[in-house]
């Protein structure tokens, strides 16, 4: 089973990486079943705007997307449906995204709510998460911490499920195009035969 995950954000690519061996592993997917996963592609689809010509290479053949932002910073949150839907939207369109709210250690943190409160701002609600997620048609929201690594395993264990769904869905698709052409092309030779026989 091969699987292609653009994740969008530094600290989560980091911490899952380096936290085990994940040349081969196994998925467990609600204790009903194990996949051996030969080859897992997790790439890093760099946000800085002056990459923004680049950027659409990293989205080609993604099996599943982690776009993410910090709960602790309402601008990033921002970003998710004014910048990085549209643009995902435009690159791959049936991509499935995963929502994921990183850094949410920092939520009741004194000196990120002393910080937020002096730019007038606030943690961004998980609620308000939530119907983000529903509105832009996210498969699902969770909130994790890179530092603590709490729920680092359920994003990455979502991801799994959600792009190996959809690398089957874009196999199927694929066959059923090279089925059509192949289909066509003996058309086409058969109808030439016919044709010269004719003349």
């Amino acid at each position: 089973n091969n699987i292609k995950v653009v994740n969008l954000f530094t600290c989560l690519l980091h911490m899952w990486t380096f936290c085990s061996d994940k040349k081969y592993f196994y998925f467990t997917l609600r204790s009903r079943y194990s996949l051996l996963i030969s080859s897992f592609s997790l790439s890093l689809c760099v946000q800085q705007d002056e990459f923004d010509k680049l950027r659409h290479f990293c989205y080609s053949r993604t099996d599943a997307l982690l776009l993410c932002f910090s709960v602790v910073s309402p601008a990033s949150f921002q970003n998710v449906w004014e910048k990085w839907v549209p643009e995902i939207r435009r690159r791959c369109p049936l991509t499935p995204i995963l929502l994921v709210g990183t850094q949410c250690d920092l939520r009741q943190d004194v000196k990120v709510l002393i910080e937020l409160a002096r730019r007038r701002e606030r943690p961004v609600a998980e609620e308000d998460a939530r119907a983000l997620a529903e509105k832009m048609g996210a498969v699902t929201y969770v909130e994790c911490s890179a530092l603590t690594q709490k729920n680092l395993k359920e994003v990455f264990d979502a991801a799994i499920s959600v792009g190996l769904r959809h690398s089957d869905r874009r196999a199927r698709r694929e066959r059923k195009v090279r089925s059509t052409a192949d289909k066509m092309k003996m058309l086409s030779k058969s109808w030439w035969k016919k044709y010269v026989c004719v003349q």
